[in-house]
């Protein structure tokens, strides 16, 4: 079993940076990829950044390229978002999924709200 954690969520001022955590612990061996999901009140899950390619590219939505970086630390089994120069739409929940071997694992997400 897998257990994924994010954190780092929070409240900020537009044009203000944070930075998510995914920390993934349990039955791993290494992580395959992963990836950084929003959803924001009355819209669906959204893509907003992951590693492919067997996790050695990376994609990002329109919307946040430049501005975001997905980045991850084998050892720690950790992956991380940092966002910069936040905005309104940048409001959300944030996800974070990791795959181990072929399956997904999902957080439980974290709150990102950022005041304009």
């Amino acid at each position: 079993q897998v257990h994924v954690v994010e954190s780092g969520g929070g409240l900020v001022q537009a044009g203000e940076s944070l930075r998510l955590s995914c920390a993934a612990s349990g039955n791993i061996f290494r992580i395959n990829d992963a990836g950084w999901y929003r959803q924001a009140p009355g819209r669906e899950r959204e893509l907003v950044a992951e590693f492919t390619s067997g996790g050695v590219e990376t994609v990002y939505v329109e919307s946040v390229k430049g501005r975001f970086t997905i980045s991850r630390d084998n050892a720690l089994n950790t992956v991380y978002l940092q966002m910069n120069n936040l905005k309104a739409e940048d409001t959300a929940v944030y996800y974070c999924r990791v795959r181990v071997v072929t399956t997904n694992y999902w957080g439980q997400g974290t709150q990102v709200t950022v005041s304009s």
